[in-house]
């Protein structure tokens, strides 16, 4: 498959994904939630597999700076998503914990978008490589 339509098809799974793990963790589904958020990070990590071989055919450095951005925000996002695990985890024993858990996901789940807005404008940025 083409780098670019897996990153395109994951990227979209994935967010429908997380789409459907706020939606179950509003309504306190928690088993399907927890599937859910399974399968987005699974779907997540394919994106990312995805991504890397799109890079592959462009200059990303032509892109300017926002390359730098958007590797940092990448990065950043990534390591984030082990802060609603954890808190998840602590929150499926003490339910006093869900504010701190929801205000952990929704952060996350703002900088997924912020990489993908960052990583769209960065490949818009970018030159095609001559033998891509």
């Amino acid at each position: 498959m083409h780098p670019g339509v897996g990153f395109l098809i994951f990227l979209g799974v994935t967010l429908a994904f997380l789409g459907g793990v706020v939606v179950t963790g509003i309504k306190a589904k928690r088993r399907t939630h927890l599937a859910l958020v399974s399968c987005a990070v699974v779907c997540l990590g394919v994106t990312i597999y995805y991504a890397e071989k799109l890079g592959e055919l462009y200059d990303l450095r032509a892109s300017g700076l926002i390359f730098p951005i958007h590797l940092w925000i990448a990065k950043i996002t990534v390591a984030a998503y082990l802060a609603p695990i954890v808190t998840g985890i602590l929150t499926w024993r003490n339910v006093a914990r869900r504010p701190l858990h929801a205000k952990l996901a929704y952060t996350v789940l703002a900088l997924t978008i912020l990489t993908a807005i960052t990583g769209t404008l960065m490949i818009a940025l970018s030159e095609r490589l001559p033998h891509s």
